[in-house]
């Protein structure tokens, strides 16, 4: 069978801090009842408890992880796989109130524990923000790992005032590798992008009435997962390459993923040239890609996952669009990527510059007079 564009189902999560947000942002159509707290849609997953479900198309129905048995490097390329599933892991999140501060294990740590055999390294894109939201990341400079274990055993609140606080804002991203102590505060939705590790350990909940079967906090294994001064600056290091039609911003690039912020203008045809498994992240705006006779429709709240092998496809877009694009490290650099950006993202500056993507707008239809 010929390799598709992929689309899943959602897999939403209630969450005591969660909101109904998704449906006016992105479209998801919430399960009832209305009041109930939705803090996450996980939009692309293979995991052995949680697995995508094709949503539409010549394989609709079909788990994810099935088509990664059955297309492999079709579906893959070059993208090694993660402990042997599919090597990213996508939500969405809505953040009505603060998340618990929290902590993700390393490989090491993850493997020691007998939890995972991989750890869990994510980035943030914040899509939209209150005017007071913040993001908590990272330990104060004199906030050491013994530090927050005596102020946790002393007054768990405490430990607030061991975390770095930054303002959120709609554009921005984040970096949080595995061994950051983090938590996203109220009023947020993002988009999260992470390896495919479900092990969070909770250090404090705001002092929350938990769900009855919450597992409640993991201060012991939290605390030995943490990494003191984790390296920010070189991971969020933006670029910016822009055309008349097209921008493209370079927001995260770590060894487990990298991803940059495309814009589309309205009417754009092009063939889509990837040798690579990219992952669309839709944020805005609506559009199509045509595969052989057949066409996937995207608007926002989709993502998409174009696999390695598919050949002589082509986006065209009905409105201006802008999505988050995903892709999984290889050996070679960047650069050789059969991308649109990849040259031009290797050369430029850290600041603007104009380039030629090789895209190109539709021609305009032609009037019909006809009575």
């Amino acid at each position: 069978m010929d390799v598709c564009p992929l689309v899943f189902e959602p897999i939403y999560r209630p969450k005591v801090w969660g909101g109904r947000n998704l449906t006016r942002l992105l479209n998801k159509p919430l399960p009832p009842p209305n009041d109930q707290p939705i803090g996450e849609s996980w939009e692309v997953v293979d995991l052995p408890d949680a697995q995508s479900i094709v949503a539409r198309g010549p394989v609709k129905g079909r788990t994810l992880h099935s088509l990664v048995d059955e297309w492999r490097a079709d579906l893959l390329g070059r993208a090694p796989l993660a402990a042997g599933r599919f090597p990213l892991l996508i939500k969405f999140l809505d953040a009505c109130q603060p998340l618990s501060i929290q902590v993700h294990p390393d490989d090491e740590t993850a493997a020691r524990a007998g939890l995972a055999p991989i750890g869990k390294h994510e980035a943030w894109y914040v899509i939209e923000a209150r005017d007071d939201a913040v993001i908590y990341r990272g330990l104060r400079p004199d906030a050491s790992r013994e530090r927050v274990a005596e102020q946790l055993a002393r007054d768990p609140a405490s430990i607030v005032d061991c975390v770095l606080t930054r303002r959120a804002r709609a554009g921005d991203a984040f970096y949080l590798p595995a061994g950051t102590v983090h938590a996203a505060g109220g009023g947020l939705v993002l988009a999260e992008v992470q390896t495919p590790c479900d092990v969070t350990y909770r250090l404090y909940d705001w002092d929350r009435t938990r769900p009855a079967g919450d597992a409640g906090m993991h201060l012991r294994e939290g605390v030995d997962a943490i990494v003191a001064d984790p390296e920010f600056a070189t991971a969020e290091k933006r670029t910016h390459v822009t055309s008349i039609f097209t921008t493209v911003t370079r927001l995260v690039s770590c060894p487990k993923f990298r991803m940059e912020k495309v814009r589309f203008v309205e009417g754009i045809e092009q063939e889509i040239p990837y040798a690579e498994l990219v992952c669309w992240i839709v944020l805005d705006g609506r559009g199509e890609i045509a595969y052989g006779a057949t066409t996937e429709q995207f608007a926002a709240g989709d993502v998409v996952v174009l696999p390695a092998a598919l050949r002589k496809a082509r986006l065209k877009t009905h409105t201006a669009c802008t999505w988050l694009e995903v892709t999984v490290p290889v050996e070679s650099d960047l650069a050789e990527f059969d991308r649109p950006a990849a040259a031009a993202l290797r050369d430029a500056p850290a600041g603007n510059r104009f380039v030629n993507l090789g895209v190109a707008r539709a021609p305009a239809e032609k009037p019909n007079h006809a009575g």
